[in-house]
Formats: structure tokens, sequence, C-alpha cells
């Protein structure tokens, strides 16, 4: 198992050596490796499996899809935008020509000065292309791949989480099948006592009470190999629900081999790569703020049919058509520029704030854990040597 800031790991390392450190004491040798015919499993399969089994893993994919999604109507933005509209008015006057009527009648007989209808009609159909829009498309869609990185960073770290639960039950079945084992050495031990016991009796050296009270030891240990039994039963189930593996007896789980050395202070968690990845989406809006500042150039081609059409003095209805070039401007942006820049500000501390406190965290438990292991190994280390000076 790499020590490259695996808290939870070692924490329950830890508190597994804690438990049972004097039970292996007295027998000196770890319960690890492989039973002759027997399957083996370890933590770290415990974890992939765990994983794979685990439903938010499937996220995943959704964030996938999301961003898929997202970038292809990102790239439509430079399709040509077609639009339609349409519109009936009345008005109060129209356009008239600064003529007297009178007087050009006088002159020309039978000559009408043409005169608009005040109610009007109006269908439109435009097409935009954007020649250049500022750098937003752009920005927007690398906002879009550094929220799914983001994404997916922060999935991650949760489930970096489920290693936590997986070491509770894993190191629970293996406290249970370490108790169970010296739990059955002092059965034996118990019931040589009572033989012992008996023939001391038949020599006159121990009474009746001495063979009882042992025999009340003999009788609490069956019992409590009975609820330990049904304790690691307890566990297993709940493990191999987990990884979704069928834990029988035959499979052993194999115990991890504690540090021989302090852990790195060096820490690589995934909860740090995910606040990196929230900085770079911060990054990320900053610059699509300012892609928003830029004018727009673009063509259009705009069709209509109405009455009148572009020659206002024709009270009829006709076709017609305008093409051309738009440069647009939105420097109503700038009033919230300054804002805009400021709560990216703030967030970009927010995301430091809470990297500060992940890192003294994390530093505070490996000091702790760091102590914890160099104990034990001190423990362990002292009757194997006075075994070997035997």
């Amino acid at each position: 198992m790499p020590d490259d800031g695996f808290v939870q790991f070692n924490k329950h390392i830890i508190e597994y050596m804690r438990g049972v450190y004097v039970l292996l004491l007295i027998s000196l040798l770890g319960y690890a490796g492989r039973v002759g015919g027997q399957e083996s499993v370890t933590i770290t399969q415990c974890y992939e499996w765990a994983r794979a089994n685990y439903p938010q893993i499937h996220q995943m994919g959704l964030i996938d899809q999301t961003e898929r999604y997202s970038l292809s109507n990102v790239g439509k933005a430079w399709l040509p935008q077609l639009s339609v509209s349409g519109k009936a008015s009345y008005q109060s006057d129209v356009t008239k020509l600064p003529l007297d009527g009178d007087k050009i009648s006088s002159l020309l007989p039978g000559f009408e000065i043409p005169s608009l209808s005040k109610d009007q009609y109006q269908v439109v159909a435009q097409v935009d292309q954007t020649i250049w829009d500022g750098g937003s498309t752009r920005s927007a869609r690398a906002l879009t791949r550094a929220e799914a990185i983001a994404n997916r960073e922060q999935l991650e770290s949760e489930l970096y989480a489920l290693n936590d639960r997986v070491n509770q039950i894993y190191f629970g079945c293996l406290l249970q099948d370490e108790l169970i084992r010296q739990n059955a050495l002092l059965q034996k031990e118990l019931q040589v006592n009572i033989e012992r016991i008996k023939a001391m009796m038949d020599n006159g050296v121990a009474n009746q009470s001495d063979l009882e009270s042992m025999e009340v030891e003999l009788l609490n240990a069956r019992q409590n190999e009975i609820e330990l039994r049904a304790s690691r039963t307890v566990y297993r189930q709940m493990l191999a629900t987990f990884i979704n593996k069928p834990l029988t007896d035959q499979v052993v789980l194999k115990t991890p081999e504690s540090p021989e050395r302090s852990l790195s202070t060096q820490i690589n968690r995934p909860e740090l790569r995910a606040l990196d990845a929230k900085s770079e989406w911060i990054e990320t809006q900053n610059k699509q703020v300012t892609a928003g500042l830029m004018p727009r150039i673009g063509a259009f081609v705009q069709g209509g049919y109405g009455r009148p059409g572009l020659n206002m003095l024709e009270d009829s209805f006709e076709p017609y058509y305008v093409a051309g070039v738009r440069l647009s401007w939105n420097l109503g942006k700038l009033y919230t520029l300054k804002n805009d820049r400021r709560k990216i500000e703030v967030s970009r501390r927010q995301i430091d704030v809470q990297r500060e406190t992940f890192l003294f965290n994390t530093r505070l438990q490996l000091l702790q854990q760091n102590t914890e292991i160099k104990k034990m190994t001190d423990l362990m280390r002292g009757p194997r040597s006075a075994r070997a000076c035997r």
C-alpha cells in the first residue's frame, strides 16, 4: 500500500493494531498470506470492487454525457441562426409627400398623390452568421471542459471516502478472525488446565472449587466464541455486499503489511486535485467575463413580405430583402464588470481557505498516525527480540 497520503487507510491500520497487538504479541506472527488451497483477497482488491459496485460510480458517465452535450451546443453557436417574425400594426399617421394636393390637381387634372394605409403588415425571415464573437465561444468551450473536470475530481474525492468504509469492515473482519483464533488457544489452554487440576485432585493437592472455576472460564470462552463467530459472519456479509463478491469461509482476507517507516509528509489526495480543478474552473470564468466585453461582428440576410415593402410610397404587398454586415458592442456589461471580478476573487479565496484547512487537518492526522505507528512497531519488536534471544 503506497503511503501517498492514504490517511484513512492508515487510521484503520492503527485502530486494528491497537485492538489486536496484544494478541499478535502472543502469536508473534501476523495472520496473513494464503492458506494452502484457499483463495485470498487483499484490501486493494476490495477497494476496486467496492468502487465498481457503488451506485455513485455511474455518475461519472453522466458527467461525460453532460460535457459532450454542452460542447456540442457551444459549437453550434457558429452555425447560421434563423429567426422569423411577423407584425401587424395600425398607425395614427403615415408618411406623406410635402405637396399641396389641390394645387397639383388644378394644374394636372386627374393626377392624385398616393397615400399609405395606416394599417400595415410585415413578415420577416432573417439569417445571422457570426464572423467574430470576441472569444465567447472559445471561453464557453473551455469553461464547459473545466466544469466537467471539476465535477469528475469532486466525484473522485467522494469515491475515495468509500475506502474508509471498506477499511472499517475489512479490518473488522480481520479482528474477528484473530479474536476467534485466540479464543481457540484460550479454550485449549483452559482444557489443559482442567485436566491438570483433575490430576491434582486425584493426588489431593487441588479441590473441587478449583475445577469448577476453571470449567466456568471454559464455558465463558465457548459462549464468547459463539458471539465472535456471529459477529464475524455479519462483518463478512457486509463486506460481500459492499464488493458484490461471495466471501465463503474458504476465502482468506490478507492482512495488509504495516508500514516499516513513518508515513510520507507529502500529501497527494483526491480532495486536493478537486480543489485544483475548481481553481482552474474559476480562472476560466474570469476569461469568459473578459470575452463578454468584446464586440461582435456578424453578417445577416433578411427577406420579408409586407405592406409597404422597402418602397414606403408603394401601398401594396411587396417582397423585399436586405443583406449586410453588423457590428454590435454591449457596453452595459461594464456596469457589472467590477463586481464580477470581485465575485471571482472571493471564490478563489474560498478555495484557498478550503485547501489550507484540508492540509492543516491532514498534517495533524499524519503526525498522530506516525506516532501511533512508531509506538505499535516498537511494541511488536520487543517480544520478537526476546524470542530471538531465547
